[in-house]
């Protein structure tokens, strides 16, 4: 029988996170441990309000299974028990986790994936003033690629991308408008953007009203975010993103987050993986996921106070494989 323990944890980050929608000191994520002929697999996830989450409500979803686990649900049946989201990704990884304990093989051997290597990861600018992430950047100018969060009022998104361009010069740029600009704006940018050399701009539009930019010119590929959770959702997005933004606790779990990656590449969009800022046990998994991505953005725990026990190893924006102690 399989026994389940679900509880719910609060990681500090250094200082504050600020997004478009808000800002954080600490994030609140829920951990799942199934346990089985003395095997103990793990997940985690990060509720997200955004998605109409909470802690509450994602701890009642995964109790809600309790007795359909301990009767043996595995991953195949949890697909069709819950809907994608946090709940269903804390179970999912926990599964891969616990089976990866109880057989002896690694996750990815499991999943008939090639082991993994390591990876270079972005670096997330919290949303600021120009100047506090000008200094931001500038003592990150050393990483390869930094993500800057924005979402401000019109030319002010811009004065702060002019200064952390002026502040580090050589890292390529990511920007994320977490949903918070209009097609006039991102009309309006895009000569900017494309001249301060932005790499990517992720989910510039609210998801559902992303249809202005089928027809709409831009000098920097789009990404998918908020409008992209599993492949159902791939059909809308269809001439309106050039890459899809893949995060475990949108997909449900690692399951459908690698079919998601295959559809949607076989669809010809390229691939970025993501995740929600939380520890390392909820980036472990989203390591084999990232393998081959076009962009990876996996250092939630960069941006914490604390951590987990054997966390994930970071040499700068190289980001390494979990260990077995850790996940999978």
């Amino acid at each position: 029988m399989t026994a389940l323990s679900v509880r719910a944890e609060s990681f500090p980050v250094r200082g504050t996170w600020t997004i478009a929608r808000g800002s954080v000191t600490a994030v609140e994520v829920v951990t799942v441990e199934l346990t089985r002929d003395g095997a103990l697999g793990r997940g985690e996830c990060r509720p997200y309000a955004r998605y109409g989450e909470s802690v509450e409500s994602v701890t009642a979803a995964i109790e809600g299974l309790r007795g359909a686990l301990e009767a043996g649900l595995d991953r195949a049946a949890l697909q069709t028990a819950l809907p994608p989201g946090a709940a269903r990704n804390a179970l999912d990884c926990a599964l891969w986790d616990l089976e990866a304990k109880r057989t002896g093989k690694p996750v990815w051997s499991l999943a008939g994936l090639n082991a993994p290597e390591a990876l270079e990861t972005a670096y997330s600018l919290s949303l600021d003033d120009p100047e506090a992430m000008a200094r931001a950047a500038a003592a990150q100018a050393g990483r390869p690629l930094l993500k800057v969060k924005l979402g401000g009022e019109g030319a002010e998104d811009l004065a702060r991308l002019e200064a952390i361009r002026g502040a580090a010069p050589a890292p390529r740029l990511i920007v994320d408008a977490n949903e918070a600009w209009s097609p006039e704006q991102l009309a309006d940018f895009g000569p900017a953007l494309a001249r301060l050399g932005v790499a990517l701009v992720e989910q510039p539009l609210p998801a559902g009203a992303d249809d202005a930019l089928a027809g709409l010119e831009r000098p920097v590929p789009l990404c998918a975010d908020e409008s992209c959770h599993d492949r159902a959702s791939l059909d809308a997005l269809a001439g309106k993103y050039d890459l899809v933004n893949v995060k475990l606790d949108k997909t449900g779990g690692l399951t459908e987050a690698l079919a998601l990656k295959a559809e949607a590449e076989a669809r010809g969009f390229g691939i970025m993986v993501g995740c929600m800022l939380a520890s390392s046990l909820a980036m472990a998994p989203a390591v084999l996921l990232a393998q081959g991505a076009a962009v990876v953005d996996l250092d939630g725990p960069l941006l914490l106070a604390e951590d987990r026990p054997h966390p994930l190893r970071y040499d700068a924006s190289t980001l390494h494989p979990p260990e077995p102690a850790l996940w999978g």
